[in-house]
């Protein structure tokens, strides 16, 4: 990856300033010191306190998800609370959109781009393009299959699945009809969770996948091939959504064909309709990926690496199954 340069100011009494080179290794990375001089006159790029204030571009795939409403919402607070100041974009879940947003960001010329990935193969090139330009990237959530990417946080997609297949098995007693409803098969998230589910119900030979389709991580594409699939099977047990929007589509579709009481369901990202529809009985389970504190997390991380600081070039979030037993008590945001 190229060398990024930044401004690095300096006590000065006469003139110039000593440059100084780092590099990141796969495991940790650094931040790579500078060689621009700040005069006297620019003051834009300091906070009221007088200390470095950093410029980030946030890529997001969509705002209309509340799930990512709500890890931008994260981002923003760790950025206030720093100093920092954001370019945010809204590529609506099309990577082409997404690929023309981070091109703008890079003529920005931020310190750094943080990337929440519509598509992960699609991204690659862009990532690509950040690296070229020699603005470090991180991503979160979503992975890049390509590039090179300072620092990834996200939640163990494979462990959700593996937690929802193991609900419903123990739910059900091991037996029924299963329907899966898939995110957008192009990122390792929806990918990983589904994996992880079907690992789990393949293992139990008396619980039968018997509708898995894709409704993209949308909630009006969960209700139209949820009453799809009620149409075409009598008898459904229960119900795996690999996040909540699709989810809560799927409950629409349910409650209008009356069929509320003979399917149990579980989603995926704990968001605040979903935790509503636990506590008053309408979903059994989702499982807890808190969106807004995956924000807050990577505009740390890409903080403390500006700062200097080593940063796992890798952090995998916990998550939990939420249940009406402790829905009360879950804590999502600040």
């Amino acid at each position: 990856m190229k060398k990024r340069f930044v401004a690095l100011m300096m006590a000065v009494t006469l003139m110039g300033a000593g440059l100084l080179n780092g590099c990141g290794s796969n495991q940790t990375a650094t931040k790579d010191e500078a060689v621009t001089q700040e005069t006297s006159e620019s003051t834009d790029s300091k906070d009221a306190q007088g200390e470095k204030k950093y410029v980030i571009g946030l890529s997001m795939n969509t705002q209309t998800n509340p799930f990512f409403v709500d890890v931008k919402d994260g981002v923003q607070k760790a950025a206030d609370e720093l100093g920092i100041e954001l370019y945010v974009t809204d590529a609506q879940d099309d990577p082409a959109i997404q690929m023309k947003d981070i091109e703008n960001l890079i003529t920005k010329n931020p310190d750094a781009i943080i990337i929440d990935t519509c598509d992960s193969d699609a991204i690659v090139a862009s990532v690509e393009a950040c690296n070229e330009a020699g603005i470090p990237v991180f991503t979160m959530d979503r992975e890049s299959n390509g590039g090179e990417v300072i620092a990834h946080i996200g939640y163990d997609a494979i462990k959700s699945g593996k937690i929802a297949g193991q609900y419903l098995v123990d739910t059900l007693g091991g037996k029924g009809n299963i329907v899966e409803l898939q995110g957008i098969m192009g990122t390792n998230v929806a990918q990983n969770r589904s994996k992880g589910f079907n690992e789990i119900i393949a293992a139990n030979p008396d619980m039968k996948i018997v509708a898995c389709q894709v409704a993209d991580f949308d909630r009006a594409t969960g209700m139209t091939v949820m009453e799809n699939i009620l149409q075409a099977n009598d008898k459904i047990d229960g119900l795996y959504a690999a996040n909540d929007e699709m989810l809560l589509g799927a409950l629409e579709a349910i409650e209008a064909a009356g069929r509320l009481d003979e399917i149990t369901m579980i989603g995926c990202d704990a968001i605040d309709d979903t935790l509503e529809a636990i506590k008053s009985g309408k979903v059994e389970a989702t499982i807890a990926e808190p969106p807004f504190f995956l924000g807050k997390a990577i505009l740390n991380t890409a903080f403390d690496y500006l700062e200097g600081k080593d940063v796992e070039a890798n952090v995998i979030l916990d998550n939990s199954l939420v249940t009406a037993d402790n829905v009360a008590t879950l804590v999502t945001k600040e």
